[in-house]
């Protein structure tokens, strides 16, 4: 009888690098890669029902299961498609073929996914179908860290990254089939659905975004290619990754990451050949030093399970956390006030994407300054992300909320100092809010601290054209220039993309995010 093995495929969408696929290819006669738009990815979120799935990362995850079923059909097959739930999707399947002698995917660590694969175990189960798992979406494998049990993993970075670094090596890459076994006879490949299918209309791209780029492994690759071997920017990038504008100041892998389109192994393995070939320096190294950051994250949802979408964190800690809608849609619709904050949900909103500093800036304006559920913040993310991975975006938001992973008491940053510091000129502010295009210089950052003349003169009506701040921290009044006029403040000669020497090294990468693609 001939075997045959469905390999459901989730956050894997790649052809390289794949041990699901890399198994059956030994294991079987018939490989059937699966993928499911499982409908509950597209209900509302978990506390305040936002869309779990935005329109940016659906037409990202439409493109990527595109790409990778032209990919599969170069190797001799294709990627069969189902809308409907996994499990029920496998039943149906299982009982089609008459003939499955095992279903095979990667394992994932929160609780949705692993309710999925408690369904799955119990369908194989009834059907008598070998179940078969692997671990692949982390550089390091779960199995080879110095931790055991994961309760053991130490509840700050630096102590997992010395540990890890020190003690564990990176497993190479799989060396992949030129040609994979074909699907089973007379299985129908399934039509992808269109963003019409979920409700959804296409984004329009806007010309600002930072992030122009399509899903898929192929568009990945090319990137990785772009970034390294093309250009040689991944050398600077220790100094470029805080800027805020453009394509190039990090590397944008993220959203391919996060769909698994490339492997972070093998990112690892061409770091470590350009070393070899071009430069070994603090930049090739802070690029694993990130991948280091989101192996973390989801090390740190295995072992607090649930606890990581807990409204008092990992710490359990009590914070009267506000629910105060109105403060809230003017964080999300970017008319908090504060130009720095404006811009960039403004870009959020627009593009699905923000800098890793412009994250840092939101998430701690909102908790911090805003004193509102992180949850509101971790959610809205959720929605309109086209890079949001659930481990790294729910960690991340835990540790600017003060209930996460930080040594540190009571984090907070000073959002109007990290404008001067990291949009000196106020670029990146004028081009995300332009209602605010006459005022010069780094003046762009306080406009309530302008006098009535030199607002009127740039045009600007406080409560009319742009809003009053929602609030004002008593920090920020050392940063903020009482000037009549707009001169520049004193940095405000770098560029948008510039990085002050003696920040190069601060703070968390707030959510992973430094890529850039080249398509």
């Amino acid at each position: 009888m001939s075997r045959v093995v469905i390999c459901l495929l989730r956050c894997d969408l790649r052809a390289h690098d794949n041990q699901v696929l890399h198994w059956a290819q030994d294991n079987a006669d018939f490989v059937i890669p699966l993928y499911c738009f499982d409908p509950r990815h597209y209900l509302g979120t978990h506390c305040f029902g936002f869309p779990k799935t935005g329109p940016h990362r659906l037409r990202f995850l439409l493109e990527s299961v595109k790409d990778l079923r032209e990919t599969l059909k170069k190797k001799g097959s294709t990627l069969v498609v189902r809308k409907g739930k996994p499990e029920d999707v496998v039943r149906d399947l299982i009982t089609q073929l008459g003939s499955v002698s095992a279903v095979a995917f990667h394992e994932e660590v929160t609780q949705e996914e692993l309710d999925v694969e408690k369904g799955l175990c119990q369908v194989c189960k009834e059907h008598g179908v070998k179940i078969q798992t692997f671990w692949a979406s982390t550089l390091y494998h779960r199995d080879d860290l110095p931790f055991r049990p994961i309760a053991r993993l130490p509840d700050v970075y630096t102590h997992f990254r010395r540990a890890v670094e020190s003690e564990v090596k990176v497993r190479p890459t799989l060396r992949m089939a030129e040609q994979l076994k074909p699907l089973a006879p007379g299985l129908e490949e399934g039509c992808i659905p269109t963003m019409e299918d979920f409700g959804q209309k296409d984004p329009v791209t806007d010309p600002r975004t930072a992030f122009p780029c399509s899903g898929g492994e192929t568009q990945a690759l090319m990137r990785l290619q772009y970034y390294f071997w093309d250009t040689n920017l991944v050398a600077s990038y220790k100094e470029s990754r805080n800027g805020l504008v453009g394509m190039d100041y990090s590397t944008k892998f993220a959203p391919w990451l996060a769909l698994g389109c490339i492997s972070p192994r093998y990112i690892y393995e061409q770091i470590q050949k350009y070393e070899r070939e071009r430069t070994a320096n603090q930049s090739t190294y802070w690029v694993l030093f990130e991948l280091l950051w989101r192996d973390y994250f989801r090390f740190v949802a295995l072992k607090y399970g649930r606890r990581i979408f807990s409204l008092r964190g990992l710490q359990s800690k009590e914070i009267p956390w506000k629910k105060d809608l109105q403060l809230f849609d003017c964080w999300k619709e970017g008319k908090t006030g504060v130009p720095f904050v404006d811009a960039n949900m403004r870009e959020l909103s627009a593009t699905g994407f923000m800098s890793n500093r412009g994250r840092q800036n939101v998430a701690s304006f909102l908790t911090k300054d805003l004193g509102l559920d992180w949850r509101m913040g971790a959610e809205w993310f959720e929605y309109l992300l086209v890079d949001y991975d659930v481990c790294s975006n729910y960690g991340n938001w835990l540790y600017s909320a003060g209930i996460g992973n930080d040594p540190r008491d009571n984090r907070k940053f000073n959002v109007i100092k990290q404008g001067l510091d990291y949009d000196g000129n106020g670029d990146y502010v004028r081009l995300w809010v332009p209602e605010l295009q006459g005022i010069k210089g780094a003046d762009i950052h306080s406009p309530w601290a302008l006098s009535s003349a030199a607002l009127s003169q740039a045009g600007v009506t406080l409560g009319e054209t742009y809003p009053q701040p929602v609030v004002t921290a008593p920090e920020w009044s050392r940063y903020i220039s009482q000037r009549p006029g707009g001169s520049p403040h004193p940095r405000g000669r770098r560029g948008p993309a510039q990085v002050p020497a003696q920040h190069k090294d601060r703070g968390i990468d707030f959510y992973f995010s430094r890529k850039k693609d080249v398509c």
